[in-house]
């Protein structure tokens, strides 16, 4: 399961040695409906979490680079599958929300979700190195508006932005939480008023809870569970992801 920006996969994986490289894919790609690549980028971030989330089922640690070659621009990220991994309760939620139908749109008798879900969502965010930004409330929407910022406007933060947005997807999925997010031009009312400077604003999405589920998976239990150090692919420095 990921975002659903395009009607095909404009993405594949590639196994080399060592590594499983995450490739634009020239003969799917529709440059007309996405004329930057933003939108490839974002899916193909979003593939990276459901790779990441499936080699810890098997006991793997993935170190992600992102963009680790600049002569093939191509090739938008690698994986290398080091060590052993203990999956965590996080990773085995998630991993089953993404062999689970996304729920999208809005529940027929649809309320916000509780600030604690709101607040957790944004932890999540901040794993993959983006923020999660409540707006005022508008008279056309029953759930929750939020929007996805990262600290920058480039193909790297595409693919933060991607993996953040499958995050709060699968999180939201695993608790029964429905979702419907865009991209791109974002003219929002309030936008300025709750993003910091320098931040871009790179998906808005909408949450929405039905009015009588309850959205914590087991009683007093947190999904997330406190972050492990994360460091700066850029810098090529190993990351513990999970």
């Amino acid at each position: 399961m990921g975002p659903t920006i395009h009607d095909v996969h404009a993405w594949r994986f590639k196994v080399v040695p060592g590594l499983i490289e995450v490739h634009a894919d020239p003969v799917r790609f529709r440059p007309m409906h996405d004329p930057v690549g933003r939108g490839l980028h974002l899916s193909s971030g979003a593939a990276l979490v459901n790779l990441r989330l499936a080699a810890a089922q098997f006991g793997h640690e993935a170190v992600v680079r992102l963009l680790p070659d600049a002569a093939r621009p191509s090739v938008l990220a690698s994986v290398r599958l080091v060590g052993h991994h203990r999956v965590s309760r996080e990773e085995r939620l998630l991993y089953a929300a993404t062999l689970r139908p996304f729920p999208a749109g809005r529940p027929a008798t649809g309320v916000r979700p509780p600030l604690p879900v709101v607040q957790e969502l944004g932890a999540a965010a901040r794993l993959d190195g983006a923020a999660l930004r409540p707006l005022p409330d508008a008279q056309d929407s029953v759930g929750q508006r939020v929007v996805l910022t990262t600290r920058g406007d480039s193909p790297a933060e595409w693919l933060r932005a991607g993996q953040a947005l499958q995050r709060l997807l699968l999180s939201g999925t695993a608790r029964s939480l429905c979702t419907s997010f865009r991209y791109g031009t974002l003219d929002v009312p309030g936008l300025a008023d709750v993003t910091e400077p320098g931040e871009v604003p790179q998906v808005l999405l909408e949450i929405t809870q039905h009015a009588d589920a309850d959205a914590h998976p087991h009683a007093g239990a947190r999904l997330f569970e406190p972050p492990i150090r994360r460091q700066d692919e850029r810098q090529r420095r190993r990351q513990r992801v999970g």
